[in-house]
């Protein structure tokens, strides 16, 4: 292209400005009138000085570059943000698309001021805090994405299992529904547990009827964590919904890529600033921690039992008729932690390698939140606010798929592994 302008005269024919930017010449006329380019009109023939090429091809970049799009997210039992916290941090891979928070809805008080702290501080009255039944849905702002993790205590293995029989929390999803159906945003997000898939009499096929008739197409997965980079065997059920009319297709990330992070608890929990909030630690009773002393990394109290046999004190042991499996169980530091939880008794607390409880703060390095996010609240309700959130980095992969998918981008991925 450079020999050719040299054999040109100072001033360019508009076929030679279309020939060096490969544009035709309606586009040309259309940049000309649209955006006032300097030349020089003889007859009928537009002519150009060579100096003016470069400014043509700056406006030309600029006309052709893609306008940055935001999608405005509003959540329903938003938790303290775990959602939230990855979807803000989620780009398409571009950079032209991303997240902004438009308005999020939970009952409890702490929780809601754990997300405006760390979410919106700037927008405190965007997060509703009330029960949902008393929410007025149709006078909540635009939308164009939602998400929200429906509450599980009626699908959790470990929790009542009715489904929509547990009348108090069965059928919140359907608040969800009825946004999709008001609000129309392009795409949403819903998570729950995996025990979902099972409770009830037909229940999560209900749910995913109801989601396809409120008019979206589904792309349903069991997620793993400890496969995405993410240091806990956590599995969720994960239903990301594009709406009808938008050709665009979800695909599942492929977990592949995250091979080879380092999700060991021991890395995990490593270097916490002596200054990060919420990581206190709790005393533990001198039985219990006499009782974890017995335990090896790894073990829970029954398989500690087993190993020690006549050996393990009798007064240190548990008499339950149910054996849960995370009842005093220490991490093992080379592996991921398992679930972390949001309640329970003595035992359930999660415990380290060494014998003492986890704090808050390590929960929620677990869970992926930054060490500068600040939950708020006692001791126990941090404690709840942290087990029921989704991890950051979850969020963060899921929706910079749906991102990368509404940009057209190309990236690994595999199929769904749960059927509509």
């Amino acid at each position: 292209m450079d020999e050719l302008l040299e054999k040109l005269e100072p001033w360019r024919s508009m076929n030679d400005v279309c020939e060096y930017l490969g544009i035709t010449r309606d586009t040309a006329l259309a940049w000309i009138c649209k955006k006032g380019m300097p030349g020089v009109k003889i007859g009928r023939i537009w002519k150009f000085k060579i100096s003016e090429i470069d400014w043509w091809m700056r406006v030309g970049e600029k006309e052709k570059a893609p306008q940055k799009q935001v999608f405005r997210l509003g959540e329903l039992f938003c938790g303290p943000g775990g959602i939230a916290y990855g979807a803000l941090q989620a780009h398409s891979s571009d950079g032209n698309i991303s997240i902004e928070h438009a308005w999020a809805n939970d009952y409890d008080e702490d929780t809601c001021e754990t997300y405006r702290k760390n979410i919106c501080p700037d927008t405190p009255k965007s997060v509703l805090c009330c029960d949902v039944r008393n929410l007025d849905i149709k006078k909540l702002g635009k939308i164009d994405a939602f998400c929200y993790g429906f509450p599980c205590n009626s699908f959790s293995s470990v929790g009542e299992h009715k489904g929509f029989e547990n009348e108090k929390f069965g059928q919140l999803y359907w608040y969800g529904i009825e946004v999709l159906k008001q609000h129309r945003p392009k795409w949403f997000i819903a998570e729950n547990v995996s025990g979902i898939r099972s409770a009830g009499s037909g229940d999560f096929d209900v749910i995913l009827n109801d989601m396809r008739e409120a008019g979206y197409k589904l792309c349903v997965n069991l997620y793993k964590a400890e496969e995405y980079g993410i240091p806990q065997t956590r599995h969720r059920v994960i239903i990301v919904g594009i709406r009808n009319d938008i050709s665009v297709e979800y695909k599942i990330p492929d977990p592949a890529i995250y091979a080879t992070c380092d999700i060991s608890s021991q890395t995990a929990l490593a270097n916490i600033p002596t200054d990060a909030p919420n990581a206190e630690m709790r005393r533990l009773s001198p039985d219990v921690t006499r009782r974890l002393s017995y335990i090896m990394p790894g073990e829970n109290i029954w398989q500690a039992e087993e190993r020690l046999g006549d050996a393990f004190p009798e007064e240190l042991k548990i008499r339950t008729k149910t054996k849960i499996s995370q009842i005093y169980r220490k991490l093992d530091p080379k592996k991921p932690a398992y679930t972390v939880t949001a309640a329970g008794g003595g035992g359930t607390f999660m415990y380290h390698w060494t014998n003492r409880e986890l704090s808050n703060r390590e929960r929620a390095r677990l869970q992926t939140f930054p060490d500068d996010f600040e939950f708020v609240g006692n001791y126990s309700s941090v404690r709840k606010q942290i087990g029921m959130a989704v991890p950051c980095k979850l969020s963060e992969i899921v929706i910079t798929a749906v991102l990368n998918c509404f940009a057209g981008i190309e990236y690994p991925s595999v199929k769904a592994n749960l059927e509509e």
